[in-house]
């Protein structure tokens, strides 16, 4: 079994026993404005997110400009609905050239910049500037050129399976680590925007982890943060989740996508579903020391003489919880006393006379 416990992007370690990776994606909101590109790269790194993601293509390298049926979109999104394909890319994509400096942003910050990568001359722009890791899209999992040849960047892959089958997968995850991608991160993702939550399908994401042996997480188009606090207890080591100023601002991706104080809310529950889920633990912990005092354990209930029997009307199971357990009752009733001992005192083997008991 190819094992995929873990890896690191950009130093951060990624997979069990380490912090979730928050990625904040912008996508398409910064409405074509560089200004508010660089005012959500600032937004996102002072919410506190660990990764900020972009998209990197143009119109051309996704489709073509035709309008017949095949190319025009039917959906619920207002924004989308209507537009071809090519009319959507056009709107939505961000100038490259915008790409070095929102990188100089985030890493003022100690936030990674990392995009999504869409065909060659995507995966050739983003390693001649030194890319951490790349992000496969879910409707790019079956473009085997495309995962051969970000395969062979030999950088971190995260990739969001959206519509992919069983057996797609797969072949995507088999693909990669057969052209040198040993580090992949598989995303539960349901790709509708925005997705209800009954059809988020979170108790997938542990089956990703025994399934196909890959650090698993969340991309989540859900509205609200929910979806994604709730995947931390199923294992989530990645969660990613769209990123605006100001949903009114309107974009193609705006109505699914947080605002500053609900990624800063993101953050803080996230981090503290971490502390809760902790380790497996059995057993008394620090914290719960001083609450050993509504514990039952065996006391002295009546004065008890040197060589006095013990019975169930001088020892009792009570709280607190300083003496031995209740389960040694049955070995003491019966038993001598070694010694004088006051009422309340928490009971020891110390106080039973071993030699003329035979104990």
């Amino acid at each position: 079994m190819h094992k995929n416990l873990g890896f690191k992007i950009g130093g951060k370690k990624i997979g069990h026993g380490s912090p979730i990776f928050i990625i904040a994606e912008m996508s398409a909101n910064h409405n074509q404005n560089f200004e508010r590109a660089k005012k959500i790269v600032k937004a996102a790194c002072e919410c506190g997110v660990d990764a900020i993601k972009l998209q990197i293509y143009t119109p051309d390298t996704l489709t073509i400009d035709c309008s017949n049926k095949w190319f025009r979109i039917k959906d619920n999104n207002p924004e989308w609905n209507g537009k071809t394909l090519y009319e959507l890319y056009k709107k939505a994509y961000m100038p490259w050239e915008w790409y070095g400096e929102l990188k100089k942003i985030a890493e003022s910050y100690g936030v990674i910049i990392f995009s999504s990568v869409y065909d060659e001359t995507s995966v050739d722009f983003l390693e001649k500037n030194n890319v951490s890791a790349f992000k496969i899209a879910s409707f790019e999992i079956a473009d085997m050129e495309l995962l051969k040849r970000v395969a062979r960047a030999k950088k971190p892959i995260i990739i969001s399976k959206g519509m992919a089958s069983s057996e797609e997968i797969e072949l995507a995850i088999s693909t990669l680590r057969k052209n040198g991608a040993h580090n992949v991160a598989l995303l539960q993702c349901t790709s509708s925007y925005p997705a209800k939550l009954e059809d988020m399908n979170l108790a997938t994401i542990p089956d990703i982890k025994r399934k196909f042996n890959v650090v698993a997480g969340l991309s989540d188009h859900s509205l609200g943060i929910v979806s994604a606090v709730t995947s931390v207890g199923l294992g989530a080591s990645i969660i990613e989740k769209h990123f605006t100023l100001n949903r009114a601002d309107g974009g193609a991706d705006s109505s699914f996508s947080l605002e500053p104080k609900e990624l800063k809310e993101l953050v803080r529950s996230v981090r503290e579903a971490e502390k809760s889920i902790g380790k497996v633990q059995y057993g008394l912990i620090k914290s719960e020391v001083s609450n050993i005092v509504g514990r039952r354990s065996l006391f002295v209930v009546r004065d008890i003489q040197a060589g006095e029997i013990f019975t169930r009307e001088n020892i009792r199971s009570i709280r607190p919880g300083y003496g031995l357990a209740p389960k040694y009752l049955s070995k003491i009733i019966g038993k001598k006393s070694l010694k004088a001992i006051k009422r309340g005192t928490p009971f020891n083997w110390n106080l039973i006379n071993i030699r003329n008991n035979g104990k």
